[in-house]
């Protein structure tokens, strides 16, 4: 018999953007009251509470006040929140925003987790090697308008030239000016970086050689050098 009604719904976890921990509760305290609003009692929640804590790597800390916590640690504890209702769709908003590196690769490490468990995962986020390690399909959204779609590695491979040469130094956009274009097709200077994108690094980098002012980075192009290139690199409010 097919599911209807409530039965048939999606259950969902949300991570907003900024924490809304209620600040007067312990950690327990926080996970035990929103789970009231699923219909999911106290007793029910009190024997799911240590392992939801010990996948946010929050184990141990039940009767901790709040305040007392990081910023991280609030982070992963709204996202163990999340959790409570056992959702087959988690919807996060920029996950990551604010956290050190550990902190944040914790959170990529839980939510590669949730993936493998079966788990459908909607994240927005400004962090384009984010979107890259997690995503297996992206949409890039510019002024509300859908410019493309698809896998990171796809959009990579179609949008984008392989490979980048950073060229820096307080001659570079000189250089960039004068002498980029005998060796790439398309150089974009920002500060007092040109980034060159090429099919074939190795002539540009020959030439590099000879010039001492100059230091340069060779690498692979990434999920970020295609969304600049679709939405250009000046300063939006």
């Amino acid at each position: 018999m097919p599911l209807r009604g409530r039965e048939a719904r999606a259950r969902v976890g949300v991570v907003p953007q900024f924490d809304n921990l209620d600040p007067d509760f312990t950690v327990a305290e926080n996970l035990l009251v929103y789970a009231r609003y699923f219909g999911i009692t106290a007793h029910a929640m009190r024997g799911r509470i240590p392992e939801l804590l010990d996948f946010a790597g929050l184990a141990g800390k039940e009767d901790v006040a709040l305040r007392t916590l990081s910023g991280g640690m609030k982070r992963r504890l709204t996202l163990a929140r999340a959790l409570v209702n056992d959702p087959d769709l988690l919807v996060l908003d920029e996950p990551t925003t604010g956290l050190d590196p550990q902190a944040r690769h914790l959170i990529w490490d839980r939510l590669k987790r949730l993936l493998a468990a079966g788990k459908t995962i909607l994240l927005t986020t400004h962090f384009m090697d984010e979107a890259e390690r997690l995503c297996n399909r992206l949409a890039i959204v510019d002024n509300g308008k859908l410019i493309a779609l698809g896998s990171p590695r796809t959009l990579i491979a179609e949008r984008i030239e392989p490979q980048v040469v950073e060229v820096y130094g307080e001659d570079a956009e000189i250089w960039a000016r004068d002498a980029a274009a005998a060796f790439t097709r398309r150089c974009e200077v920002s500060g007092e970086t040109a980034f060159c994108y090429v099919e074939d690094a190795a002539p540009l980098l020959a030439h590099l050689a000879t010039q001492p002012q100059l230091k340069s980075l060779h690498r692979p192009a990434n999920l970020e050098d295609v969304f600049l290139k679709l939405t250009g690199r000046e300063m939006r409010d």
